[in-house]
Order: structure tokens, then sequence, then C-alpha cells
């Protein structure tokens, strides 16, 4: 019952901060300067076009009732209806979605397979060459911005090598029929993955990087402990400790990291998905920006930030079942 109360406890905090967000983000999108109805229309729109569809998306209406009225649709699950898409927000979300968890999925793998090795690698060397290297590759890692990644890895992978394909996705549920150089479904996993390694590469190097640091002053501290010293002085095989003493313990902190990072990368798959021409949720958010659709701008953050929250709510209680120091049992 602890870790219950203590996520419904946190859940409701979170109230009043998605309240912020969807109020700054209502105020921020109808601040923008033009009109989303002629973007939509088109340069020269009848006066009776324009005032059927400001009627029909609530924009004749003063600032504060439409306020007032998304407040009431999104407590009750409704995001609006996209201006730009013609279709509800929720259905466009719902659309693109599978194609940013599945990069994001596979950005963390290529960041957790290399990042808690080298991590540990780097620990059990310290001031070795190995950790020397370790430490210039996690800071170039963390230093250099998703989409300078992006560009070099299609320049040099892409577009002089010819290994990989520099933008697009093939979604791995399509048919083979569907897929240009694919007879089956393994076929079609293999163009997935062909497609997917430089995006994933480059949304997933600064997740690496970040882990890669934490992981190894973490393994560094435990390392220290006065319990490992007196494994070491009874003569328990140096590998012995590091994986049944010393690895579980450092990975408090890391799953502090590997949360945020979770959640953070939304944000990087952004520009990752404009650099590779993905058509996920990044791209969404960019195309509504563009076409100042205010229902799909405020439904995709309201949504980012929905996913930060329960993010973070999801790190914290993992913690119990990582370190048995921590309970949740006596939280008020």
């Amino acid at each position: 019952m602890g870790i219950l109360r203590y996520t419904i406890r946190r859940l409701l905090q979170a109230i009043p901060v998605l309240l912020g967000i969807v109020t700054i983000t209502f105020l921020l999108t109808n601040a923008i300067p033009g009109d989303p109805v002629q973007i939509m229309l088109g340069p020269s729109p009848s006066a009776q076009m324009v005032d059927q569809i400001r009627a029909q998306y609530g924009l004749n209406k003063p600032l504060p009732v439409r306020y007032v009225h998304y407040l009431v649709s999104v407590a009750q699950g409704d995001l609006g209806r996209s201006i730009y898409y013609r279709t509800p927000v929720t259905t466009k979300i719902m659309q693109r979605l599978p194609v940013t968890l599945l990069l994001m999925l596979s950005s963390f793998t290529f960041a957790l397979v290399l990042a808690i090795p080298l991590g540990i690698i780097s620990a059990k060397r310290r001031n070795q060459p190995t950790d020397h290297v370790t430490r210039i590759v996690a800071l170039i890692g963390v230093s250099t911005p998703d989409f300078w990644i992006g560009l070099m890895l299609i320049i040099v992978f892409a577009y002089y090598l010819g290994w990989f394909p520099a933008t697009g996705l093939v979604e791995p549920w399509q048919k083979p029929s569907a897929v240009e150089g694919a007879s089956t479904q393994l076929g079609v996993f293999w163009q997935t993955f062909m497609h997917l390694l430089l995006p994933a590469i480059t949304l997933g190097t600064l997740q690496m990087a970040a882990i890669m640091r934490i992981e190894r002053s973490s393994m560094l501290e435990v390392l220290q402990q006065e319990y490992v010293k007196l494994a070491r002085a009874y003569g328990v095989a140096e590998r012995k400790i590091v994986r049944k003493h010393a690895f579980r313990n450092a990975q408090l902190p890391v799953i502090t990291v590997v949360g945020l990072q979770l959640t953070a990368a939304l944000g990087g798959a952004v520009l990752t998905e404009t650099v590779f021409n993905i058509n996920g949720m990044g791209r969404l958010i960019i195309t509504a920006i563009n076409n100042q659709d205010y229902p799909l701008v405020m439904g995709t953050t309201i949504f980012f930030g929905l996913t930060f929250v329960v993010g973070v709510v999801i790190t914290d209680i993992s913690y119990a079942y990582i370190d048995p120091r921590v309970s949740y049992d006596e939280v008020d």
C-alpha cells in the first residue's frame, strides 16, 4: 500500500504542473502573430468560409472563454480537433506516436548497451588510457548537438559511403508488398534496421554519454566503500565483487538519469525526426507550429508534459525495487 499511496500522491501533485503547462502553452500559442484560418484556407478565402471555420473551431470567441472551454475539454480527455489536418488531435498523436516510440526505444538500446559496460570498465581502470578515452567520448557526446551529429552521419555514411539511407523510416509492421526491396517480413525488419540505425545513434549519443558518466561516477563511489574493501581482503575475485556487490548498489543514480533522459528524449526526437524526415511526434509538432494549429500544438505539448511527469513518478517508484533500503511504507 505504501507504493500505491505514494504513486497516487505524486500523480495528484502533478495536476498543478500540468495545469501550468496547459495555461502557458495556451497563452503563448495564441500570442503567435498570424491567423491559422488564413494559413489553412489560402491567401484569398471568402469571408463566409472564414467565419464558418472560426465558428467550427471556436476561434470567434474571446480568449478567456476559449481557455475555460479548453480546460474542460482536456479534463474530459478531449484535446480538440486539428485545424490543419481536420482530424481529432488524439487521433494524430496515436498515428505518429508508434514511430517516435520505436525511435526512442532504439536510441536507448544503443545508449544502454554502450554506456553501462563502458562506465564500469572506466571505473575499474581509473586514470588508465581506457578511462581517459571513455571520458573524452562522454564529454564529446554531451557537448555535441543532436542535429549536428545527424547531419555528419548523413554526410559520411549516407552520402559518401552510401551504406545507409539518409531519410525516411520503414515501419516494421508494414507489409512486404509496401516496402521496396523487401519480399518477406524479415526483409521489412532489415529495411527498418537500415533506416533506423543513423537516427538511433543521433538521438542516443547524448543519452549514452550522460548515462556513461553517471555509471562511472557511481561505480567509483561504490568501489571505495568499506564492504567492497572487506570483500577484497577476503580474496573475493574482482569480477565477482563488481557483479554481485557493486553493480546493483551503483544503479540508483543511473536509474534517475535514465528516467529523466528517457522523457527528455521526446524533445530530442523533434530535431532528429526533422533531420531524417521521419513522420513521428517531432515532425507533427513542427508542422503544428508552422501552421499555427493551436489545438495540435497544445495537445502535443500536454502529451509531452504528461509523459515527463509519469516518467518521473515511475523512476521514483523503481528505486524501491533496486535498492532495498528505499521504502515507501511510511510515506504520509
